[in-house]
């Protein structure tokens, strides 16, 4: 496995990348964001990511890549489109990074991603038994974990609650559309998570996404009976997650 290659974390307001050590889950490359493009369309995005690898410096050219995106992700194709423009359904979104990009890819969900990295790097690590990670942003991604293998594809940011999808009242975005002060925030994640809990029984959860890195905020306020942490990688998981499965993954030059 080499030990170096990109990540890059494409989300609904932001798209992040860097070059990571895949050994010790580092970055050794600043990490460059830009704004993700207005309307979220495929072709501007995938242009978006270019310049980042760019930027990156030639060595990103001779890497790895991995891209994490939010979406269920199947053979390459995105099967359905949250926080981006609805033509990423059923779109055959790795060919058109590898065409662009001139290189093959590794393509996993965006929460996906941070799970793997928090598994391998993070808070999961090492932990027995099913993990859930999940991502406070835009939405809310999830991702499971057990006995450190990941299963891909879990959108249990969507779970209907009350007649509503449930990332619509618990996001961060949520949040802060609504103007809600953390406890009242803290209301609806409780509302949340025990529906989480109460299909799922995890042994541990873990929050991600940028606002984890005020988790004493909001974490204390919730009763659950799993134990229930940061994301130790916080709003890197993404890149680290995207970057080591790509170097697992050896794609063929």
């Amino acid at each position: 496995m080499t030990t170096k290659a990109v990540g890059i974390d494409i989300g609904g307001t932001g798209i992040k990348g860097a070059i990571v050590d895949v050994e010790s889950g580092e970055l050794v490359t600043d990490r460059i964001k830009k704004p993700t493009p207005a309307g979220g369309e495929p072709d501007a995005i995938v242009a978006v990511v270019r310049e980042i690898i760019e930027e990156l410096g030639d060595d990103a050219t001779e890497l790895h890549v991995g891209v994490c995106f939010p979406a269920a992700i199947m053979d390459g194709k995105t099967l359905s489109a949250a926080n981006v423009s609805k033509k990423w359904i059923d779109f055959e979104a790795e060919k058109l990074f590898e065409s662009t990009l001139g290189k093959p890819i590794h393509f996993v969900n965006d929460a996906d991603a941070a799970g793997y990295a928090e598994s391998q790097f993070g808070a999961a690590k090492g932990v027995a038994g099913l993990v859930i990670m999940t991502t406070l942003g835009t939405g809310i991604g999830t991702a499971l974990i057990h006995d450190g293998v990941l299963i891909v594809n879990a959108e249990l940011g969507h779970l209907e609650i009350e007649g509503k999808d449930y990332e619509t009242k618990a996001s961060f975005a949520a949040k802060e559309r609504d103007d809600l002060s953390w406890k009242h925030w803290a209301k609806r994640l409780q509302k949340y998570y025990s529906r989480l809990e109460a299909l799922l029984y995890p042994r541990l959860i873990i929050v991600g996404g940028g606002v984890s890195k005020h988790y004493d905020e909001f974490l204390p306020l919730l009763d659950l009976r799993a134990e229930i942490v940061p994301a130790k990688l916080r709003n890197n998981a993404g890149i680290l997650g995207a970057a080591a499965l790509a170097a697992e993954s050896k794609p063929s030059f």
